[in-house]
């Protein structure tokens, strides 16, 4: 027997349950993941044939991704609870949701300045003077917590700089520098970073979902559990880097040169790996279903 209700979806998110319909996870944002997973392309994982759809993200904050689905509305949260969302926002590729907490968080920083940027020594407006000259250093200064989102910062020396929650979401930051920065929970979603050097950089934390990162230099970087949903690796430098718990689900990494990389936890699900030197990479821990590793250089490589 049919079911009455076709388009009912149940959803187990981390062990919480919810219902809702394909039109609700498909309409509003039809690039996200959770459009692609119910578009009837891809097998779903279920408890059963009839079971709910699991995935395996923490379920604490997904009744807000489904009603921004819903409605579209922001919902009102603490700036902790924003920076939480915006993770689930990122794994999701919920691009709307991103940008509306994008929003939200530079109003309040806007409101609050004096408050939240007294440890900054420049201004965004600062920022926007400094970048009209012809060659823009902003090494070694404090510019935690700033909203640089949008701006082109192309060919600006930020090495050594402090950085921490930064927004550089859709900017431009090509041939960029950012050697030993650190740079921990910074928001570089769908920013150009195409041949950025971050050797040695902090990157603990941030979130480069759709990023353009092709040719980078993350050499020796910490990307301890980035977010590279989507994002542009190809050629990149990532030579013992820190990926620990990093994920890199969807990433294209062709060419992509790992070569002592540490990989314990990383998340290549569905990842483009093809002709990427992998020699004497430990791959055990790493999570590889979907991942296309043909002509990769595995010489040696743990599996």
């Amino acid at each position: 027997m049919s079911s009455p209700h076709p388009s009912l979806v149940r959803l187990n998110i981390g062990g919480k349950k919810f219902s809702t319909t394909i039109d609700t996870l498909t309409q509003r944002e039809p690039d996200s993941m959770l459009a692609a997973m119910f578009s009837g392309r891809h097998t779903l994982s279920q408890d059963s044939e009839k079971g709910p759809v699991f995935v395996d993200r923490d379920g604490k904050h997904f009744r807000h991704i489904l009603n921004w689905l819903r409605d579209g509305v922001i919902p009102v949260l603490k700036d902790s609870v924003y920076l939480e969302l915006l993770r689930e926002a990122e794994y999701y590729q919920l691009l709307g949701l991103v940008e509306g907490i994008n929003k939200v968080s530079s109003w309040r920083r806007d409101e609050d300045e004096p408050k939240e940027n007294l440890n900054a020594e420049l201004t965004r407006t600062d920022i926007i003077k400094c970048i009209q000259s012809e060659k823009v250093r902003f090494r070694g200064l404090n510019l935690s917590g700033l909203d640089l989102s949008k701006l082109d910062l192309s060919y600006v020396d930020f090495s050594f700089a402090c950085l921490k929650n930064v927004f550089f979401s859709r900017a431009n930051l090509q041939c960029a520098k950012f050697r030993d920065v650190d740079a921990g929970g910074s928001i570089f979603h769908n920013a150009n970073l195409r041949e950025c050097e971050f050797t040695g950089a902090n990157l603990q934390g941030a979130l480069l979902a759709g990023a353009n990162l092709q040719s980078a230099n993350l050499q020796d970087a910490c990307l301890i559990e980035c977010s590279f949903c989507g994002a542009d690796l190809r050629t990149a430098h990532l030579q013992t880097a820190d990926l620990t718990n990093a994920n890199l689900e969807g990433a294209n990494l062709e060419g992509a040169n790992l070569k002592g990389a540490v990989l314990s936890g990383a998340n290549l699900q569905g990842a483009n790996l093809q002709r990427a030197y992998l020699r004497h990479v430990n791959l055990r821990d790493t999570h590889l279903v979907g991942a296309k590793l043909d002509g990769a250089n595995l010489l040696g490589a743990i599996r």
